[in-house]
This record gives C-alpha cells, sequence and structure tokens, in this order.
C-alpha cells in the first residue's frame, strides 16, 4: 500500500520541504509525499538548499504551493502533518485527512540568528530532528 502524505508549514520554505525530501529519501516507493505552506515564500531557504544537498537532494529548482490550493482541489491524504511550532503554540486549520493529523513543531530555519556557520549549523540540527520523526513516523506506520 502507498500512503499519501502531506507537509505543511508555513512559508513551505525550509520545514516541510526537508520532511517531504526526508519520507521520500528513506519511505521510498511506500509514500506519495508533498509539502506546502499557508503563506508560500517565493522560493526554498537557501540553508536548506545548503543541508540537503549534504545528504544529495538538490532543492535548487524545487517550488512552494499553497496548502489551500491544493485542498480547494479536492485533494485528500492519508496523513496531515504540521511541522512547524507555530501550529503547536497557536493550534492550526483543519485539512482533511484519512487516517491522521499529526503536529510535529520544530524550528523555522528562517529565524535563526548568528554567523552563516551557525545558521548552517542549526539548519542542519533541524533536518536532524526532522529525520529522526521521519524515521520514526516509517516505523510506525509499519507496524
Amino acid at each position: 500500500m502507498k500512503y499519501s502524505v502531506l507537509f505543511v508549514c508555513v512559508h513551505n520554505s525550509a520545514r516541510s520541504q526537508m520532511a517531504e525530501e526526508l519520507l521520500r529519501l528513506y519511505g521510498g516507493d511506500s509514500y506519495h509525499t508533498e509539502s506546502a505552506g499557508y503563506e508560500p515564500a517565493e522560493k526554498v531557504n537557501p540553508l536548506v538548499i545548503e543541508v540537503m544537498k549534504e545528504l544529495d537532494v538538490d532543492l535548487e529548482e524545487k517550488t512552494t504551493q499553497n496548502v489551500y490550493k491544493i485542498f480547494e482541489n479536492g485533494r485528500e491524504f492519508d496523513y496531515v502533518i504540521t511541522v512547524c511550532k507555530e501550529c503547536l503554540e497557536q493550534g492550526c486549520p483543519f485539512f482533511p485527512y484519512k487516517k491522521e493529523f499529526l503536529k510535529w513543531g520544530f524550528d523555522d530555519p528562517a529565524g535563526l540568528n548568528g554567523t552563516h556557520k551557525e545558521k548552517i549549523d542549526r539548519t542542519r540540527e533541524i533536518r536532524e530532528e526532522i529525520k529522526a520523526k521521519i524515521l520514526e513516523f516509517i516505523e510506525k506506520i509499519k507496524t
């Protein structure tokens, strides 16, 4: 069985993009995965592009998409997963799903301060936090 998963965050420029690609990387053909945002940015965050390249994932040409357009088109997903801390703290809109609506909270690389090295290091840590949740999610689905 192939599960459909939608990752959602505010701008679809960092956390949701990483989650989408990490599920694609580690989940393989068992998942159809997408990401979207409430207020999509124009492009993927350069810090995210840089740390995902370390895993041979190229996001240079990746675009962002609006979550509302997805649902206006009547699309449903087995799992909808929010990945922003904002949703944990403030709640987030309800979207149609077939199995489960999950809320994961990660820091936004767009809000990081410091030198480039400090921001890259923290973005890498966020990527690894997301990766751990993705691997946990994959294991949960298997059982």
